[in-house]
């Protein structure tokens, strides 16, 4: 049954000829900004890899799962968010509904191309020996996949592999990489997909570490970083601006070349989660210099992150921490935000000098040579067991799985709403009408876990129309109408 509705919906998604799609986003200076209104973008999102890293195979990931993206892109949406990060990713996996749900909703992706399996990433201690061909088929495979998606904001380059244990000349592997991702995105996309670097927050080495990365060698711009991602954990409990660090923060990189946005963040020691940083992040006094933040994480694991719980039998718990994140989020001035500086859009990187790294990060900006095989993948492009992406059309949609508020009541109203072409979502935005009404307590689920339900029992089909739903869509449920002309079509 599940393998014939999966038939089904590439049938009803096939009937429609345009997609609703967000405007791709470009780096100019400090900021990322849309490439069509001009307005700056700050990062508001999560980190999503549900299931974890010891969860990936490598054959499928969160991005191939239409019913869980359907069912989490819906709640994101009331949450109020517009990107999110995903770590693990399979080149060989089809992400077109996914990718397509996500950017229906106005929410961005930020991608790493790395994985945890064997030559998935650069190995820190010996950086030379895992730069090769089956390395970058796997950062390549990842970029060709989703190059033809709008709402790839951009790649990370690599997670944490710099830090006090890596080896010195970590750095330039770091920068050869980012030389052949810019490369083949130049060579193989339609558009530049900004590539940059995600940051353990190591703070004696944090920012010369941002400045190797971004700085402009005269033989070699494309190996830059265009922005930089910061895994910070500094603001915990009832912390303030002064006593997380935010204030250090801000002043160490507001001379940045480059957006900087935390990568992760969000400490738990004191729980529940209140995120009071959200105001400080979102201020004048910070976003001159970061470019919002993502919240870890999108589902409860086993480190007590989570926002929300995906139970056993398919119904979903918002957590106390996502009540508590969406209420931080619903009292930002959005407009402010987005206000585009000029002064921020008009920097440049400086050239790259020795003297200004105090740290013991690499002062050598030696690119590696690049090795063989490398330059014929992106000359040729790099398809091989690779499932190149493109948008498929989505319609606003009902969810039929049960949601929880952390007390037990149930939450009806929230679907998926799909927006006008070049709408980002944003907190409150969100056009749907949410109840609340009690439970018994025997209907909640005993146990959780990050299982996901199936296609069929995902969505069903709705006319109520979100923020400026596109009436030309084929609708993503598989039900009335066009399900019928879908048949006809099998």
């Amino acid at each position: 049954m599940i393998a014939s509705y999966a038939k089904l919906f590439a049938a009803v998604c096939g009937l429609a000829s345009t997609a609703a799609a967000v405007n791709p986003l470009v780096v100019e200076g400090k900021d990322f900004v849309d490439s069509v209104t001009g307005e700056r973008f700050q990062m508001i999102g999560v980190d999503y890899q549900p299931g974890g890293s010891s969860g990936f195979k490598g054959t499928s990931d969160p991005l191939s799962d239409p019913a869980s993206c359907l069912r989490d892109a819906a709640i994101m949406q009331y949450l109020g968010i517009n990107s999110i990060r995903v770590y693990n990713l399979a080149p060989s996996a089809n992400h077109d509904e996914c990718v397509s749900i996500f950017n229906a909703a106005g929410i961005y992706l930020v991608l790493d191309v790395n994985s945890p399996l064997e030559n998935g990433s650069l190995n820190r201690a010996a950086p030379w020996e895992s730069y090769n061909d089956i390395y970058m088929q796997q950062v390549f495979g990842i970029i060709e996949s989703f190059k033809n998606f709008p709402n790839v904001a951009g790649f990370f380059s690599g997670n944490e592999v710099i830090n006090q244990d890596s080896t010195e000349d970590v750095p330039n592997y770091i920068r050869a990489v980012q030389r052949d991702m810019n490369d083949y995105i130049a060579k193989n996309s339609n558009r530049t997909i900004p590539v940059g670097y995600s940051a353990a927050d190591v703070r004696p080495m944090l920012v010369d570490t941002a400045y190797y990365l971004s700085c402009n060698l005269t033989n070699a711009t494309d190996s830059r970083s265009a922005f930089f991602g910061l895994n910070s954990y500094s603001w915990c409990g009832d912390a303030t601006y002064e006593s997380s660090g935010y204030n250090v923060l801000t002043d160490d990189f507001k001379n940045v070349s480059i957006p900087v946005f935390f990568s992760e963040t969000g400490c738990n020691a004191v729980k529940p989660r209140t995120f009071s940083e959200i105001e400080s992040i979102y201020s004048t006094n910070m976003t001159d210099a970061i470019s919002g933040a993502l919240i870890y994480e999108w589902t409860q694991e086993a480190n007590d992150y989570g926002l929300v719980q995906i139970n056993d039998n398919g119904t979903i718990t918002l957590l106390t921490d996502f009540i508590n994140l969406k209420a931080a989020y619903d009292k930002l001035d959005f407009s402010a935000i987005v206000a585009s500086n000029a002064t921020q859009n008009s920097i440049e990187a400086p050239v790259c000098d020795p003297d200004f790294i105090t740290s013991n990060v690499t002062k050598d900006w030696d690119i590696p040579t690049r090795i063989a095989g490398i330059d014929k993948m992106i000359n040729d492009g790099y398809t091989t067991n690779v499932s190149v992406g493109s948008l498929v059309s989505v319609s606003s949609t009902n969810l039929t799985q049960t949601i929880y508020d952390p007390s037990g009541n149930i939450i009806s109203g929230i679907m998926l709403n799909v927006l006008a072409n070049g709408t980002v979502n944003k907190p409150g935005g969100n056009s749907t009408t949410t109840t609340v009404s009690s439970s018994s307590s025997s209907a909640l689920p005993d146990t959780a876990s990050s299982s996901s339900s199936s296609i069929g029992s995902s969505a069903s089909a709705s006319t109520t129309t979100g923020a400026a739903v596109s009436h030309r869509a084929a609708t993503i449920s598989g039900l009335g109408v066009l399900v019928a002309t879908a048949l006809l079509a099998l």
